[in-house]
């Protein structure tokens, strides 16, 4: 039983930060309701993630390890076009989206999670926060959090003028059964971190959970993703699906069109070690182009923004998801206490905001120096997937 005060806090995006919020938001007292656009199951926008401090700490909050939902590597190799890979022991735990979701997922069974539930409007009247939606359902709560990635409708209504700007380039990526592969190519990654890098292009590849969540052997998936160089002009072909629905900001499985994975198998072949050029070929390739958000600010009028809502990391600092649950954690310190009839802890809020924005920039930083060590996203790197 939560006491009559405790306020009620309107969560924007089901994903595994919205997950996060509401776990941290519970912890405090406050009653936590979960709006995501999605119409149906939530489709995974990426696919590996590697297990962090702050994920870590919310799963053993909740009862689990980190290695109940992970797999454990033991080394990490770089592969060459031609020759023997190098390797180094450098033990790592992986986990999967699906997997995290469903282990977040789950302990939220009786929380209202309320899906196509798309944002159109923020009224704010003394402690109250009004959400309209744009099937024309309303909520009502005392805080509003914006954890709807991206794409988010939150800051769009709270910054209009803060839009992501294309990084230039792009994620191909798969998540593949391991089952699925030849033995020899299994055995090389099997246990292993592998990557390559190369003037505009860099890959990576390791095991994660099965889609159940499974660990055994057999049961895992290999978990890839390729970064090239694409002119932003080349972008809207890339995306352009096989079935005519219109994508943005991410390409799900199965939506590519036969030409573009015929090139894209094609350019793997002339551009990357033969592992992972056979890895390409047996993959269902999906893609997402790599954005930058710079950060302006994370609280407004009973509202906050976090995660990818907030700014964006670059994916080479393996950072985003765990980013996105230490901004849930901090935001829920910084609440814990306060009653809708009171004030709003303001200072506590800046200090918070002030502290992640930060740790964003930070991090912001080290991800723009990672990808141009590969001359990702650089003027002069190599070019990929150029239009005839």
């Amino acid at each position: 039983m939560r006491p009559r005060e405790a306020f009620k806090a309107l969560i924007i995006g089901g994903s595994v930060g919205g997950l996060a919020a509401a776990h941290e938001l519970r912890a405090v007292g406050a009653e936590t309701v979960v709006y995501e656009r999605s119409a149906g199951r939530m489709q995974a926008r990426g696919a590996g993630i590697v297990m962090q401090p702050e994920v870590e700490a919310l799963l053993a909050g909740l009862g689990m390890s980190a290695e109940s939902v992970s797999v454990e590597l033991r080394e990490r190799q770089q592969l060459h076009i031609h020759g023997s890979p190098d390797r180094y022991e450098a033990p790592q735990l992986m986990t999967a989206w699906d997997t995290l979701y469903r282990a977040l997922r789950e302990p939220l069974a009786g929380v209202c999670y309320r899906l196509d539930s798309a944002l159109r409007r923020v009224q704010v009247e003394g402690s109250d926060v009004t959400a309209e939606f744009a099937d024309g359902y309303t909520a009502q709560g005392n805080f509003l959090v914006g954890a709807d990635g991206i794409g988010s409708a939150t800051r769009r209504l709270l910054d209009p003028a803060a839009r992501p700007a294309y990084a230039g380039y792009v994620a191909w990526r798969g998540l593949e059964p391991e089952s699925a592969l030849p033995g020899g190519l299994l055995d090389l990654l099997a246990g292993r971190f592998t990557f390559f890098g190369a003037d505009g292009l860099q890959m990576l590849c390791y095991l994660v959970p099965g889609p159940g969540g499974e660990l055994a052997v057999g049961s895992r998936r290999v978990n890839w993703v390729w970064y090239t160089n694409v002119l932003e002009r080349d972008i809207p072909r890339l995306l352009a699906s096989r079935s005519g629905r219109r994508f943005t900001t991410f390409l799900p499985p199965g939506e590519m069109r036969p030409d573009v994975v015929a090139e894209v198998i094609a350019t793997a072949e002339a551009s990357l070690p033969p592992p992972f050029a056979e890895l390409v070929r047996h993959g269902e390739v999906f893609m997402q182009p790599v954005f930058d958000l710079r950060p302006f600010r994370m609280v407004a009028d009973h509202a906050a923004l976090i995660g990818d809502a907030a700014g964006t990391v670059r994916p080479h600092t393996a950072s985003g998801t765990s980013k996105a649950f230490g901004d849930a954690a901090g935001l829920a310190a910084a609440m814990h206490g306060w009653t809708p009839g009171q004030d709003l802890p303001a200072r506590r809020l800046a200090d918070w905001e002030e502290q992640r924005l930060i740790h964003l920039v930070r991090l912001s930083e080290m991800g723009i120096n990672l990808a141009e060590r590969s001359a990702l996203g650089t003027a002069t790197g190599r070019q990929f997937f150029a239009s005839a």
